[in-house]
């Protein structure tokens, strides 16, 4: 008869009961017979009961540590962000009840890109200084001051880093310099931004902007070629380091190295309204990527120009953008008005601690105006424009005109192929 699972137990607890019983008695009878012939155990012979516990040793399970994920960093930036004329007039027609100007709806269709990127940067092209009236190259003089409702866009946009090393910087005197750092200092002070490119004094340029990003420290340097022939006065300690100024560069980019994991240079350089990438720029490139640089974002010259691999000694690579173009403006020559938007990754390799990047490229942008007088300016993406729109460009009919007037979907896609190489072009994003 088979017992049920509840009188099986019972049995059983029974039965070992009744044998440790029985081999407690039997221990307690020779211990008794031992302690009676004044013994101890090793007397009682081999009439003695032994009872010998063996316990199995643990196997202790292999552990294996993993491997800790890598840590990346998606990064975006765009080129001058130059507020012609024309630009801030489209801003005041903009402009709401009570409002001065109003910038956003000119980059509403880049602002998921931007909005998408960890870092986001920005080559600040003119200053912002209230005290002076505010100018964009009208009257044809190459003077620009922009309204502050400029940083109040591309700060909605998405932008949180900001270089200020530019050609334009003295257009109204140190003074006004000094007011336009003072200017963006407080704007970083208030949403977390990173501005650099032009400081208040030394000590200041030497401090080193790092941004941490997803456990990524990265450092920010920005130079400049010239200041359009002005000159910070002796007496002031305003600060723009420059182009040739190779000691202090390699300095702060070994500094830079050494507290940051990625470095990102800002170069304000070239030769304006050409694609020819000159040869001091890239030597310049060249040393920088050696001293540490792991990428060069450059501006100035209002034109998009190619991009390439630098590889250090060690085997490890670098970066740079010779040109990335404008972001905004109102010039009226076809090759002013496509750009770049660098688009890649930073990783930390999370077994190794090297540092590399990752899906390299850029995104072209495309200034669209209409008409004689720049109405609906905005900057497009290339994956958001079409023939449609470029048939419909205003670039034939501006005034002043340009020297190279004709637009067409051909012609951006001209401009694209003679200077951004296939395997970087990123057209679908």
């Amino acid at each position: 008869m088979k017992l049920r699972k509840g009188r099986a137990i019972g049995a059983l607890v029974v039965f070992t009961a009744l044998v440790v019983s029985g081999v407690s008695c039997a221990v307690n009878a020779v211990s008794s017979v031992g302690k009676k012939a004044g013994n101890d155990s090793s007397d009682i012979g081999e009439n003695s009961l032994s009872v010998e516990v063996t316990t199995e040793p643990e196997t202790a399970e292999p552990t294996t540590e993993p491997v800790p994920e890598d840590k990346r960093v998606h990064v975006i930036a765009a080129g001058d962000n130059l507020i012609h004329y024309s630009v801030y007039k489209n801003a005041e027609r903009l402009a709401g009840e009570g409002e001065n100007y109003n910038f956003k709806p000119l980059y509403e269709n880049v602002k998921y890109l931007i909005e998408d990127a960890d870092v986001a940067i920005l080559n600040q092209e003119t200053i912002i200084s209230r005290s002076n009236e505010v100018r964009g190259a009208n009257g044809g003089a190459l003077l620009f001051n922009s309204p502050p409702e400029v940083a109040d866009a591309v700060i909605d946009l998405g932008f949180d880093v900001f270089t200020m090393a530019n050609n334009h910087l003295l257009d109204f005197g140190a003074s006004a310099l000094e007011e336009s750092i003072n200017f963006w200092n407080d704007k970083a002070q208030t949403y977390d931004l990173t501005v650099l490119g032009a400081y208040l004094n030394e000590q200041d340029a030497n401090n080193i902007r790092v941004r941490e990003v997803n456990g990524v420290k990265i450092a920010f340097l920005a130079y400049a070629e010239h200041i359009n022939g002005f000159s910070i006065p002796a007496d002031s300690p305003l600060r723009v380091v420059m182009t040739y100024e190779e000691d202090v560069i390699e300095r702060q980019i070994k500094e830079a190295k050494e507290i940051a994991d990625a470095v990102i240079v800002s170069a304000h350089w070239g030769v304006e309204d050409t694609h020819i990438v000159s040869e001091d720029r890239i030597e310049l490139a060249n040393k920088m990527v050696d001293w540490g640089a792991d990428v060069i974002l450059g501006c100035h010259t209002h034109t998009a120009e190619t991009m390439e691999w630098i590889e250090r000694d060690d085997g490890t690579k670098g970066f740079v953008y010779y040109s990335m173009g404008n972001f905004i403006c109102c010039q009226t020559d076809n090759f002013n008005l496509v750009g770049e938007m660098p688009d890649f990754d930073i990783v930390v390799d999370g077994a190794t601690g090297e540092v590399r990047l990752e899906d390299v490229g850029c995104i072209p942008n495309i200034i669209h105006y209409e008409a004689g007088d720049f109405t609906n300016l905005r900057v497009y993406p290339y994956s958001k424009y079409s023939p449609e729109l470029a048939a419909i460009h205003g670039i034939p009919y501006a005034v002043p005109a340009g020297t190279y007037t004709t637009f067409s979907w051909d012609i951006i896609n001209q401009i694209i192929d003679e200077n951004i190489p296939k395997e970087f072009q990123k057209l679908d994003k």
